[in-house]
């Protein structure tokens, strides 16, 4: 297995334990009542081959993996929520090893994955742009970034109130998450190929919070000039 260990990186580099335990709850239930499951399964569809996951939090991603994936490398830094992915890889239809780390210092080789997933935790990572670059770093070129990210929202009035939140309580409260990052400039600013991508909204009906505004997409690491 290509795992490095960076030397300035401890294993436990996100600790939050009581955010851990609340967002294990509720990530189950959006899943099964706010229709994120459906989105999981859409992100994922199609992948094959070695795949690596940044954050991969208690592991609902897991049971959506299609059969065609040879193996699943799942990043997550804290470790209650670690602990838990563990759980759920036992029951994945598809091998899946879960290792301590952070997005901005992956411990993996460069170019050892076909795929990388980051699922609800671009938002949460303390430098975006050092984690993107380290995505494209481990990722094959022609290798794909599957995504579905919270986002900064279209709209003024709710992008306003994403810059104001962040600026304040709402990473405290949510693990660190940031609702107002423009994530698709990001991805393109890191080198990507931006390839496809929907924006949607969570829960589609009803209240809408912060971090409602999502995008979903499918971005590609290019391939080197020649090839």
């Amino acid at each position: 297995m290509p795992l490095r260990r960076p030397a300035k990186v401890p294993r436990d580099a996100v600790h939050h334990p009581l955010f851990a335990r609340v967002y294990a709850r509720l990530s189950v239930t959006a899943d099964l009542k706010g229709g994120v499951a459906a989105h999981r399964a859409e992100m994922l569809a199609g992948l094959s081959g070695r795949v690596i996951e940044i954050g991969a939090g208690n592991g609902l991603n897991f049971a959506h993996y299609p059969a065609a994936v040879s193996e699943v490398v799942a990043i997550e830094p804290e470790r209650t929520l670690r602990r838990l992915a563990l759980q759920s890889a036992a029951h994945a239809e598809v091998p899946v090893d879960v290792v301590p780390g952070a997005a901005e210092a992956l411990p993996v080789k460069s170019e050892a994955f076909d795929a990388a997933v980051a699922s609800l935790v671009l938002c949460t990572v303390r430098n975006l742009p050092r984690a993107l670059a380290e995505i494209r770093r481990v990722l094959r070129p022609g290798g794909e970034l599957r995504f579905f990210e919270h986002v900064l929202a279209p709209q003024r009035a709710m992008a306003t109130t994403q810059r104001v939140v962040d600026r304040t309580v709402w990473p405290l409260l949510f693990g660190g998450c940031h609702t107002s990052r423009d994530t698709l400039a990001a991805i393109e600013a890191a080198g990507f190929d931006v390839v496809t991508y929907r924006r949607l909204t969570i829960p589609e009906k009803g209240l809408q919070v912060p971090s409602s505004p999502c995008v979903l997409g499918v971005a590609r690491r290019p391939q080197r000039a020649g090839e």
